[in-house]
């Protein structure tokens, strides 16, 4: 990872670590095939408690790993800021299939393309059935 990814990066955490500074605040979830590689991350960003999302923002990298690209994280901090997010929350994780369900797939069905979330939850990664 270059100097200036890494700065990125650190500073993505920096921010999250900070907990709850109020709002609004930013959700930043990666989500992938399986639970080694992101090709997906959305960031959300909530302007008041009770309100649903909006602005989304979403990025795709199909060839490497979303959590390391650089343009990508430097995308993810600059929409941050443009935003103006006091707060951060961004989970450890891969936590999902980059498809979207009743767009990518019908509603009610697993995904076809990532078997690997079929029967795993998505918050532990523990199988459930």
């Amino acid at each position: 990872m270059t100097l200036k990814a890494q700065w990125y990066r650190d500073k993505l955490l920096k921010r999250s670590r900070k907990g709850f500074c109020g709002y609004p605040v930013a959700t930043v979830a990666f989500y992938g095939p399986d639970d080694t590689r992101a090709t997906k991350v959305s960031v959300a960003i909530i302007a008041e408690e009770g309100t649903d999302a909006g602005p989304v923002e979403r990025w795709f990298c199909q060839t490497a790993d979303a959590r390391t690209d650089l343009e990508i994280t430097e995308a993810i901090v600059r929409f941050i800021e443009q935003q103006g997010a006091r707060s951060v929350v961004a989970v450890d994780r891969i936590i999902g299939c980059p498809h979207e369900e009743g767009i990518d797939y019908p509603e009610g069905e697993t995904c076809p393309r990532c078997p690997f979330w079929s029967n795993r939850d998505r918050w532990s990664g523990e199988i459930i059935r």
